[in-house]
């Protein structure tokens, strides 16, 4: 019998009575994608227009760079229409692109395209307004802080939250003492806690960054392998994105942010940044002439500065700054920041992977998760290197209580653990989808080919390399979207929602009466 855990087991209740509160799980992505000109380096151009303020259009924006486009869905209970409605989103975009002077392509990696030297980067510029000038002051310092090259890294997050219905029934069943958001804030934690144990098997089973181009390197020596002139890979690895090379900071490794507790995660964060950092201090926050090069001297400009692979997120209900908003009203989703985008596919996306996400969750949320010590942070660490870097190696061991054990009887012992949740998720929806995904998924443990980074690494070695891989399949894409365009009626609506963004950002830009430094200092207050 399936049961809804406290903290480990409880009384048998009727599964078909618990099973139908997992109904309305929220989902949602967002998307990262490079723009890249015909021959397939970075584009130089401004955000499109045709795609409407990305300052304020709810679906399109961009992350750092002007050339770095995000997509992100609206949350659903449905679990087919983030990805059905990231396809329209695609589709619309790949049609404005191609309607440009010279004609835009998506990038289709995680690893960007041919890069030249930092400056060439153009970052993403929001406008006028205080509050787009403070996402461009926060990206330069972004770049001042860590390079400009790292921010052009794409990726996919997965948001995800349990509905309100499941956290009372919970809470009831538990017989909490804590008052109901606090019950589910520190149960969320636990399952963060948890991810951190066990987050490796996203990249393992998902990963599709094992190679990249040299240019990204800018004549950095690494501990790569040549693939083709052009091209450095790791024999075994799973996501370079992951890895030291790619989207990580090592300058973060002394904040130590605990997710033990609400508490100690977002205090930890209000210190970061209130706590001055000397080098930060002597790049300046200013130029001698007023320009901002960053939004503060701190340890973090802005608590989002902080990397990690998944997040407790809560939207502000009054534009609170994001520890601010989790200190006063809990914890409301979580933000999985681990998947590459998979280059094979259109939208870099598979419905595989919020398949596996949702059930690995589940097992995270009902799994005993005590306290993370700084022994046992190390060795979570330690194990996503390991997989990231090496992930396919036949012998890979991984660290379990600090002893080496073989990494295929671990992977096999999780999935034997998330079974009955992809039961329970079968039985919530119907069908068998859960339990039949899982099944294909693991047979990627005892047959690395099978993996999208041996698939990706096997498909560039034909290809002639890792850029004219990515390249060819981005054209690839870029057609397929073409021949299947929106409908009219949903074309009108994407249509109406760009003119309605532009519309916002210059109503935003007309209304700002206050100084810029009066609005920082206010945002921080």
């Amino acid at each position: 019998m399936l049961t809804f855990s406290c903290c480990g087991k409880e009384s048998a209740q009727s599964i078909t009575e618990k099973t139908q509160l997992l109904r309305g799980i929220q989902r949602g992505y967002e998307r990262e994608c490079l723009r890249v000109d015909a021959s397939g380096k970075l584009a130089l151009t401004f955000h499109p227009s045709a795609l409407g303020s990305k300052l304020t259009h709810p679906w399109i924006t961009t992350d750092y760079s002007e050339a770095l486009l995000e997509f992100i869905t609206p949350p659903s209970a449905d679990p087919a229409f983030p990805l059905a409605f990231l396809r329209e989103i695609h589709r619309f975009s790949a049609a404005k692109l191609e309607q440009l002077p010279a004609k835009q392509v998506m990038w289709a990696g995680s690893m960007p395209c041919v890069l030249s030297k930092e400056a060439d980067i153009p970052l993403a510029d929001y406008g006028t307004s205080n509050s787009g000038k403070m996402k461009y002051v926060y990206r330069e310092g972004l770049g001042l802080r860590y390079g400009r090259h790292m921010q052009t890294i794409a990726g996919a997050h997965y948001n995800w939250s349990l509905p309100q219905a499941f956290w009372e029934h919970l809470h009831q069943q538990c017989q909490s003492k804590l008052s109901l958001q606090d019950f589910i804030s520190e149960r969320y934690f636990g399952l963060i806690r948890n991810f951190l144990r066990f987050g490796w098997l996203i990249p393992y089973l998902f990963g599709a960054s094992p190679a990249i181009c040299e240019s990204f390197l800018q004549g950095r020596k690494v501990d790569l392998d040549t693939l083709v002139p052009g091209t450095f890979y790791g024999p075994y690895a799973t996501s370079l994105r992951m890895s030291d090379l790619g989207y990580q900071n090592t300058a973060q490794d002394n904040l130590h942010v605990s997710f033990n507790s609400l508490l100690e995660y977002t205090s930890a964060l209000e210190t970061a940044i209130r706590t001055p950092d000397p080098f930060y201090a002597e790049l300046g926050v200013k130029h001698a002439d007023g320009h901002w090069q960053q939004l503060s001297a701190n340890l973090l400009q802005v608590e989002n500065e902080f990397y990690a692979g998944i997040r407790p997120k809560r939207v502000g209900k009054h534009g609170e700054r994001p520890a601010k908003a989790l200190q006063t009203y809990g914890v409301e989703y979580i933000e999985m920041r681990l998947f590459d985008l998979n280059p094979m596919v259109d939208i870099g996306i598979l419905p595989e992977q919020s398949t596996f996400a949702d059930v690995l969750l589940l097992m995270c949320l009902f799994r005993d998760s005590p306290p993370i010590s700084a022994r046992e942070q190390a060795e979570n660490d330690e194990n996503k290197r390991r997989i990231v870097n090496r992930g396919r190696q036949p012998d890979l061991h991984l660290l379990v209580h600090n002893r080496e054990q073989p990494f295929r009887p671990i992977a096999h012992a999780l999935f034997d653990d998330m079974a009955s949740f992809a039961q329970m998720l079968d039985a919530a929806y119907g069908g068998d989808n859960y339990v039949k995904t899982m099944a294909t998924l693991r047979q990627r443990v005892d047959n690395p080919n099978l993996t999208p980074s041996a698939q990706v690494l096997a498909a560039a070695r034909e290809t002639g390399g890792y850029f004219k891989y990515a390249k060819k399949m981005a054209e690839q894409h870029h057609a397929n979207l073409l021949a299947n365009p929106l409908d009219a009626a949903t074309a009108a609506e994407f249509e109406a929602i760009v003119a309605d963004s532009l519309a916002e950002q210059t109503a935003l830009e007309a209304a700002d009466t206050m100084s810029f430094e009066a609005y920082v200092a206010k945002y921080f207050e």
